[in-house]
C-alpha cells in the first residue's frame, strides 16, 4: 500500500513587484550573516574588513577601528565573567 502524499502547500501571496516574503528563522538569519561576513565571523571585523580583531566569549573586538560584533550564540555571563577576570571591568 502507498503511503498517502502529503497536501501541496499553498502558494505564497506575491507582493507587488514579484517579491516574495521569506520568513526569517534563526538558522536562515546565521546563514545570511555568515555570507555577509565571511566563512567564520571570527575572521574579519564586520566593520572595516581587517582581520587584526580578537574573540570575546560574547562579541568580537576590533583592534584597528574599534568595533564590537555581537556573536548569536554568545552567552553574556561568560563575557561578564571574561571582562572581570581581564581587569576590563571592576568586581562591585
Amino acid at each position: 500500500m502507498k503511503p498517502a502524499r502529503p497536501e501541496p502547500l499553498p502558494a505564497k501571496p506575491a507582493t507587488p513587484g514579484g517579491a516574495v516574503i521569506v520568513r526569517l528563522t534563526p538558522e536562515r538569519r546565521l546563514e545570511r550573516a555568515m555570507t555577509l561576513t565571511g566563512a567564520r565571523p571570527a575572521d574579519r571585523c564586520a566593520k572595516c574588513g581587517s582581520r587584526f580583531v580578537r574573540r570575546e566569549p560574547a562579541f568580537i573586538h576590533c583592534f584597528y577601528c574599534g568595533a564590537t560584533a555581537r556573536l548569536p550564540h554568545g552567552s553574556l555571563e561568560a563575557q561578564e565573567i571574561f571582562e572581570r577576570r581581564s581587569g576590563l571591568r571592576v568586581a562591585s
